[in-house]
This record gives C-alpha cells, sequence and structure tokens, in this order.
C-alpha cells in the first residue's frame, strides 16, 4: 500500500449542543470524496481527537468506514499519552475496518527519542495496519520525531508513511533523503505543500482540505501532470486561507470559514469558541482572495 494524494483530516461535525452529529459527518465525507480528494483521515488534530471520547472515537471511525465504503482509504487518529492506551486504540480502528492509523507523538511528557522509537514500535507489532508517523512539534510541547528516528523507524514493514507539521522544510527534505522508496512523506503545512512536492512528498494531510478541498487537490494533481505553474499557482491561491485560520484558536477556523462559505458543520467543543466578530472581516478577505466567497 502506497499512502498517498490529498488526504484531510477531517473536521468533526458537531451538534449546536457539542455532541456528534453523524448524519452531518456522512454529508461532509461526500462532499470531500466529490471534490476529488485521495483519502479521509478523522480523529486527527483538526478533527478534535482530543475531546472525544473512547466511545464517540469508535463511532466517528465505523461511520466514517461504512459510509465512504471503500471509495478512498480511510485513516483513522488513534494517537493517545500512553503506548497501551494507543495499542487499545489501534485494535479498536482495526475491527472498525479502517484502512490504517495516524498516530501523534505523546504531547504532554517529553518523550526521548529512543522512548519516541520504542512507542511506534510496540504499536506496530501491535497491529496488521500501515502506521502513519504524526510529527508537530508546535502541538506537542516541541517533542519532535528527529530524522534519524524516521529513518530506523521507516524499517518497520508496516510503518509507511510520515505527516511532518514542522513547517521545517529542510526538515521535511532530509525526511525524503532518508527514508527508503516504500516510505511516503507527507506534507502537514498547508503553505507548503507545493515545495514539498518538488522535492518529493507524496502528498499532503491538509486542513484546509475541509475548506478548499477542490483546490488543494489542484495543486497536487497539476504537479502530478507536470504542469507546475499551475501547481504553484494553486499554492499561492490557497495560502491566505491556510494563513487566516490562525484568527481563532485551532481548529475553530475550519469551522468558521464553512460556517462563512454556507455549509456549517456546527461548533467546536468548548472550550474552543468561535471567531470574534472584529476578526469576521479579515476571514472573509481571505476566502474571497481565495476565490472561495464572492
Amino acid at each position: 500500500m502506497r499512502i498517498q494524494g490529498i488526504i484531510p483530516p477531517v473536521a468533526t461535525p458537531m451538534q449546536a449542543n457539542e455532541d456528534l452529529d453523524l448524519p452531518r459527518l456522512k454529508e461532509f465525507l461526500d462532499h470531500l470524496i466529490a471534490n476529488g480528494v485521495h483519502g479521509i483521515f478523522v480523529l486527527g488534530t483538526n478533527s478534535e481527537f482530543y475531546a472525544l471520547d473512547e466511545r464517540e472515537k469508535q463511532e466517528v471511525i465505523a461511520t466514517a468506514v461504512a459510509h465512504v465504503n471503500k471509495r478512498v482509504p480511510v485513516y483513522a487518529g488513534t494517537g493517545a499519552e500512553t503506548t497501551r492506551e494507543v495499542v487499545r486504540l489501534t485494535k479498536m480502528a482495526e475491527r472498525e475496518g479502517a484502512d490504517g492509523v495516524s498516530i501523534i507523538t505523546p504531547y504532554f511528557v517529553s518523550p526521548t527519542q529512543q522512548e519516541i522509537r520504542d512507542h511506534y514500535r510496540r504499536i506496530a507489532e501491535n497491529t496488521s495496519l500501515p502506521v502513519i508517523l504524526y510529527n508537530n512539534p508546535v502541538t506537542c510541547g516541541g517533542v519532535k520525531i528527529d530524522v534519524d528516528t524516521v529513518a530506523r523507524l521507516a524499517e518497520v514493514p508496516n510503518i509507511l508513511a510520515i505527516k511532518d507539521s514542522s513547517g521545517d522544510l529542510q526538515n521535511t527534505i532530509e525526511m525524503i533523503r532518508t527514508v527508503p522508496d516504500r516510505f511516503s512523506v507527507m506534507m502537514g503545512r498547508d503553505t507548503l505543500i507545493f515545495p514539498a512536492l518538488m522535492f518529493g512528498a507524496r502528498g499532503a494531510v491538509p486542513a484546509t482540505g475541509n475548506i478548499a478541498p477542490a483546490l488543494v487537490v489542484k495543486i497536487y494533481e497539476t504537479f502530478r501532470r507536470g504542469d507546475i505553474e499551475a501547481s504553484k499557482a494553486a499554492q499561492l491561491q490557497l495560502n491566505p486561507v491556510r494563513l487566516a485560520m490562525g484568527l481563532c484558536t485551532a481548529p475553530a477556523g475550519i469551522k468558521e470559514a464553512l460556517r462563512l462559505l454556507g455549509t456549517p458543520i456546527g461548533p467546536c467543543r468548548s472550550p474552543v469558541s468561535g471567531l470574534a466578530p472584529e476578526k469576521e472581516g479579515k476571514m472573509r478577505a481571505a476566502l474571497t482572495q481565495a476565490g472561495l466567497l464572492r
């Protein structure tokens, strides 16, 4: 299995009372697939995985797998603070039919690189699913997966990819240089998809894929066709949207942008709130600049 293409970390629809909205999740998945995404990733950082209990996580995975029905692969985030909890969640995702799992580094403790290697190896040994590493130092209190650690974990047969959200292009390029061909490096910083593809990344896991799926897919597909200028232009068109996500606490920017575009999927779970009224103009301007809002 080769992990590649545009695989958005799907924002989790919520009702007004912050309960899951599974019917709307199905509609949203159809929307993303209709716009050409190459995979679906539920329970990622932008899916509010940290805010859901285990029963809710199981419901989201089961709903996504059943509704997508093999149209594209479905990946599930099973990251947690301890190895044993990740193993338990990963086995649950496997039972529910997920096609692979993405696992963020522990984000409260500060493990050594040896502990990170042991963590991922033990998880991989306890599942037959493809495992995607997730490097996100900003979210994880500075904890990162070093390039050497990635190269060594890439030797594990079912560890097949990494999402690198470090925002450090040199770091991404070094990962690409040191891993075997079967291993995919996926860009996790939406403003760097095009340059990462230029250096050999196999795709991206972009939060803006929730907001502008067709535009993000265009970056990838035009690059694959060899139309470098079109890919670069699509990247520059997307960037204002990604930068506007910083106008509110993540992942509220995704849901606020969708609300302004007329495709609301509800609020985030408290304490994350929406967009401050005085910032709405900036968000609208970014969406307009990207050609998403008239």
